[in-house]
This record gives structure tokens, sequence and C-alpha cells, in this order.
């Protein structure tokens, strides 16, 4: 598993740094980031049925919190 643990690594000093955190604040990264959560928690809601709604929306605002600047 050494080539795996070697791109999680690098994946991780490249989240770190500080250009790579600019971009992720930023308000194109925010409505990117809306759109996608959108999406992903409409196709959620549709496959369970509509029974964890409240979950769902929870769990988008909870990611939201962490991408864009909103």
């Amino acid at each position: 598993m050494a080539g795996f643990d070697d791109i999680t690594k690098k994946a991780q000093e490249f989240l770190k740094d500080g250009k790579v955190q600019d971009a992720l604040k930023s308000e194109k990264a925010e409505g990117v980031s809306d759109k996608i959560l959108d999406a992903v928690a409409g196709a959620a809601d549709k496959a369970t049925g509509g029974k964890y709604t409240d979950k769902i929306n929870d769990a988008k605002a909870q990611a939201d919190k962490h991408v864009g600047n909103e």
C-alpha cells in the first residue's frame, strides 16, 4: 500500500498549501460547491424516497461549511 500512502501524503500536503486554502474559500468555489452539494443531496433524497431529507440536508450544510466562503 506504499503507493496509496504516498498519494494520501501528497494530497494532504497539497491541501495545506495557503494558495489552495485560499482557492477553497473563494466565491467561485462556493458557487461550484453549492451546485455539487445540491445535486448530491437531491440524488440521495430521491434514492431514499425522501425518508432522510432532514439528515441529508444536515450533512449538506456541514459539508458546505468547509468549502467556499459561506
